[in-house]
């Protein structure tokens, strides 16, 4: 793996960017999927939103069990071979990169993170199968000219291509800069590319969640916005939507729990439970 556009700073420098003092997005969501790679700081603000909002665990897991299936569906029934998974967050078990070389080992994938915990990490964590590539670029997504430019290092974008945005879509503040920032990867791309996004939502009855984002935005860095579900569906526009839509991550192709062995006779399987975190896959026409 190469390191992406970082090639001149070495670890100290990277590591002294790091503040410690606040709480970070990244870290927090390392610490409910139960990882190592936070601080007390992290770990004390995230606990406190949990106990303001317990189900903030269940969307941590489902986001993650979206992201599996969601590659591995592009990766096995679609034919992509390229994924530019921006707002990667600190690796963690099935990374974008393991999912889709599993299924096609010269998959390539770039990573896009502007954290700097997050760069020490994906040095050393983002391996690649020898017939793939895997680079990670330090970039933000306000700056989408930027990825694209770095990404070329690896992908061919005249080829087709994922672009992932999982949970980092809510930390632009506006709207329609927002939409502006997809439009521009989106358009990067050639037709038979895919968008894969996933946001938090807002929602008459979710006051809990609402109070939690609330705590979040007093004490945590970056700052998160909230959507409806139908503003979320508007990233989506000009796309062809698969099936089902823009639904909570925990109803995007569910996958049967492999526990409790086969039922005597057959039942129509229980939905998940919804969780306030809402995702969808669509491809470019």
């Amino acid at each position: 793996m190469t390191s992406g556009s970082d090639h001149s700073e070495d670890s100290d420098q990277v590591l002294s960017r790091i503040d410690s003092t606040v709480p970070h997005s990244a870290r927090m969501w390392n610490h409910w999927l139960g990882g190592k790679d936070n601080y007390e700081v992290d770990r004390a603000a995230g606990d406190q939103i949990r106990q303001l909002h317990p189900g903030i665990l269940d969307y941590a897991r489902a986001d993650r069990a979206f992201l599996g299936r969601a590659v591995r569906h592009l990766g096995q029934d679609a034919g992509i071979r390229q994924f530019l998974d921006i707002g990667t967050g600190l690796p963690t078990a099935d990374n974008t990169h393991e999912v889709a070389q599993r299924v096609a080992p010269e998959s390539r994938i770039v990573y896009v993170d502007n954290d700097p915990l997050v760069l020490t990490h994906a040095r050393a964590l983002l391996t690649s199968t020898s017939e793939g590539a895997t680079d990670y670029v330090e970039a933000d997504l306000h700056d989408p000219e930027s990825i694209l430019r770095e990404a070329t290092r690896t992908l061919d974008l005249g080829k087709p291509t994922a672009i992932m945005l999982l949970g980092i879509v809510m930390f632009v503040a506006d709207t329609d800069r927002a939409r502006s920032i997809i439009r521009t990867l989106v358009d990067a791309v050639p037709s038979g590319s895919y968008l894969v996004l996933s946001h938090t939502i807002t929602a008459p009855g979710l006051t809990d969640v609402d109070e939690a984002v609330r705590f979040w935005n007093s004490v945590g860095t970056p700052k998160l916005h909230q959507r409806t579900p139908e503003e979320v569906a508007t990233f989506f526009d000009g796309m062809d939507l698969l099936e089902p839509g823009v639904v909570s991550c925990s109803r995007w192709r569910p996958e049967p729990s492999p526990f409790g062995g086969e039922p005597e006779e057959p039942e129509e399987p229980e939905e998940p439970e919804e969780v306030a975190f809402y995702c969808g896959v669509a491809r470019k026409p």
